[in-house]
């Protein structure tokens, strides 16, 4: 017999999942173009200077729209619980791959939470200082510290959303074997749960099986 398999993402998750990485992977390649002369030929790949600019901002906000929608799917399974502080502790073990000393997951374990609200604290900074950047001509003279301070926030918030990003696409494909399948295709083994989310396999992926199952 096969394998049960249970339903970790929906059709709507891994929909919005997918367009916030496609914006962000533009967002990133079109802002090291920006960034320095050295890394320019990334924009023409993209369509050339002039398009490259015409959509770098409309990205961003089509980035922050799906991370907001991502935050109301996600709200309730991205809270710190108890089973999240005891997880934290033994970041160590996790990290030396000692997995029979790391207390058992739900949904999501605490790295993911923290990563999840990294990407989503620089994305409102991302927001908020590209906004300022977008529109610089309508911002005062008097006002023109809060253009450096726009330049500074936006290079800020691009290299911590960078570093999150590599960290997340590490994890999902070289660390976690089958991530990437996951949140492509919606549905992960009965095996994969118990190995590496054993608490969201007891409390709720099989309800989730059990309700899909009845419809």
């Amino acid at each position: 017999m096969t394998e049960r398999r249970l339903l970790r993402y929906t059709f709507s998750e891994r929909l919005v999942h997918a367009a916030a990485a496609v914006s962000y992977v533009h967002l990133l390649l079109t802002g090291l173009a920006f960034w320095t002369p050295w890394l320019y030929w990334l924009a023409i790949v993209l369509g050339g200077g002039y398009l490259s600019r015409l959509l770098h901002p409309w990205m961003g906000l089509l980035f922050s729209a799906t991370v907001a929608v991502m935050c109301v799917f996600w709200r309730r399974d991205m809270r710190t619980t108890p089973d999240d502080r005891a997880w934290r502790k033994a970041i160590g073990h996790y990290a030396r791959n000692e997995d029979a000393r790391v207390p058992p997951a739900g949904r999501f374990n605490y790295g993911q939470k923290m990563l999840f609200w990294v990407m989503a604290g620089g994305g409102a900074a991302l927001l908020a200082s590209g906004l300022v950047l977008w529109f610089v001509d309508q911002v005062p003279w008097e006002l023109r510290s809060l253009r450096y301070a726009a330049v500074l926030a936006h290079a800020s918030a691009a290299l911590l959303t960078i570093g999150g990003f590599i960290v997340h696409v590490y994890m999902g494909v070289a660390v976690v074997p089958g991530g990437l399948s996951a949140i492509l295709h919606g549905e992960v083994t009965e095996a994969w749960a118990r190995d590496h989310h054993p608490l969201w396999l007891i409390r709720d992926a099989g309800a989730v099986h059990d309700d899909r199952a009845r419809k």
